[in-house]
């Protein structure tokens, strides 16, 4: 794989390396356009072949679901619609339908939206045992129906869903795999404060601890409940698309 990047004599892929072996956690955030994706994608892959705990927030999650299918799917130069508007490769992310592909602005996806999320996963012990939490959202892209379904029983979990059921927000790797494998849609950082830091971010501080830390730290996010800005406030609606 690393000959697709930089090629393995590259001293940029060295270094890079590097810096993913020394670390104890990695985090791919947000963001747009195609600089530097191959290098993302990179990391998913290092973090997931390597068991390196990995949180993936918006355009991270996205390039781990692009590595999944590239590398556990076996679909070669599998992309996203963003990074190839001349559908020359097979698209595992593509545009959502209410989105326009002409105007960039006021087009995304944004503000508070509901997700609802299984029982036996991660995600639901982080955010205190609750099955359908309230994030904010700021993209424009969806994973493909398409490959819903062979993800899933490749081993990739899509724990969280819209509540309409049909756009994937959260993924996840069983913890019987991999210690820490978390990707969400949405922008948990948009609530995050010092006291109480967003659910993600203290699991994967957790996880780089040390698999025994973050066993304590679930149970004890479960045991303490929720977090009110997470709830569901039934006086205040949410678009679920």
């Amino acid at each position: 794989y690393q000959r697709r990047v930089h090629g393995e004599d590259s001293p940029l892929f060295a270094k890079a390396i590097e810096k993913l072996d020394s670390s104890h956690g990695i985090l791919v955030p947000g963001g747009f356009g195609d600089r530097g994706i191959e290098g993302k994608i990179y990391a998913a892959y290092y973090a997931r072949t390597q068991k390196k705990p990995y949180l993936g927030i918006c355009l991270g999650m996205q390039m781990a679901v692009v590595e999944y299918t590239r590398n556990i799917l076996g679909v070669e130069h599998a992309t996203s619609e963003e990074f190839d508007s001349e559908k020359k490769f097979p698209h595992v992310l593509r545009y959502m339908p209410e989105v326009s592909k002409e105007y960039m602005g006021a087009t995304m996806v944004l503000g508070a939206r509901t997700i609802s999320l299984e029982r036996d996963c991660m995600a639901y012990k982080l955010y205190g045992g609750l099955t359908q939490i309230v994030e904010r959202q700021r993209h424009r892209y969806e994973v493909n129906e398409t490959y819903i379904n062979q993800l899933q029983e490749a081993g990739l979990r899509f724990v969280g869903r819209d509540t309409t059921g049909q756009r994937m927000e959260v993924i996840e790797l069983e913890r019987s795999v991999h210690p820490f494998f978390l990707g969400l849609q949405c922008h948990p950082e948009f609530k995050s404060r010092p006291g109480y830091p967003a659910p993600p971010f203290l699991g994967l501080l957790l996880a780089s601890i040390g698999s025994e830390k973050l066993e304590q730290g679930l149970q004890a996010s479960l045991k303490r409940g929720p977090i009110n800005h997470y709830k569901v406030n039934p006086n205040i609606p949410h678009s679920p698309r």
